[in-house]
């Protein structure tokens, strides 16, 4: 009989044994069945949110995207990434290269020109806002009192320079030979009855001028980042002026990501009302929308 159940017992601890093997062999699968499930879902929530990399100036532009429209579009699903340049050249370089999707800093006829001069495809998918050209003092300060060989510093891009002419000429300041040129220079004046003289620098280093000329003609957004507002300035491009309706900064791209979801979304965020009444509430004059 001892002999018996003790056979018994252990063909019953065996067996056991076996039954608890499979119980964790099960567990095991059962984990590694959990564990891939979670992995599918991370990954069905991964391929459902988009990045979307935008080149931006500081300011507005990147303020504009990372303030107002980032939130707008992470509730579509998508992430928007906003990397900072400080010149007018690299942005477009990343943007044709696939460095970045977008970019957000310039308007459309500085935009014809770069790609005319670099063969490049890129193409406007938006046009946003407008940020008005203005004159400010340096030196001097009285634009109907006006000194012979008064010093103006311009940008020396070939349409921001233009810009900044067609805004004297509405002053009364010069006349050019031809009186709708985008991409004036100096050599285009025809009439210059104050002897006026242009220190021609880059747009960005346009504000840090005004100290050594006797005015200054800044685009927007650098105006912006040195402190000026257009209520300030002592003349600036009005609603409606040929330069306004050329100069609206646009959500730019490569040709074959005109279409693309996360770049329509974007332009779509940043032609709505809410951004227009965004733009009033934390710009002012300065930052007009141009749609």
């Amino acid at each position: 009989m001892s002999q018996i159940h003790t056979s018994v017992s252990r063909r019953g601890f065996v067996k056991a044994a076996f039954a608890g093997l499979g119980v964790l062999a099960a567990g095991g699968l059962a984990a590694c069945s959990n564990g891939g499930a979670a992995k599918t879902a991370a990954g069905s929530a991964a391929s459902e949110s988009t990045k979307l990399t935008v080149a931006a100036s500081p300011s507005p532009h990147a303020e504009i995207l990372t303030k107002f429209a980032a939130d707008k579009l992470k509730a579509e699903g998508i992430e928007l990434v906003v990397k900072e340049y400080t010149d007018y050249i690299q942005p477009n370089k990343d943007t044709t290269s696939g460095a970045v999707d977008a970019n957000y800093f310039q308007h459309v006829n500085y935009l014809n020109n770069y790609n005319k001069e670099n063969k490049t495809d890129l193409v406007s998918a938006g046009i946003i806002h407008y940020e008005p050209m203005a004159i400010y003092a340096g030196k001097s300060k009285d634009l109907k009192a006006i000194a012979d060989g008064a010093v103006f510093a311009v940008p020396n891009d070939p349409t921001n320079e233009g810009r900044a002419l067609l805004l004297l000429q509405d002053q009364g300041l010069i006349k050019l030979k031809d009186a709708k040129n985008l991409e004036a220079t100096p050599n285009d004046i025809a009439e210059n009855p104050h002897n006026i003289s242009f220190q021609e620098v880059e747009a960005a280093a346009v504000p840090r001028t005004l100290e050594s000329v006797d005015f200054a003609v800044i685009n927007g957004n650098y105006a912006i980042e040195a402190g000026y507002h257009v209520k300030d300035a002592l003349a600036h491009e009005a609603a409606g002026s040929t330069a306004v309706e050329q100069y609206g900064n646009i959500i730019c791209t490569a040709a074959d990501k005109k279409d693309d979801k996360a770049v329509r979304a974007l332009v779509k965020v940043l032609q709505s009302d809410d951004f227009k009444a965004y733009l009033k509430e934390n710009f002012g004059e300065d930052v007009l929308p141009g749609f």
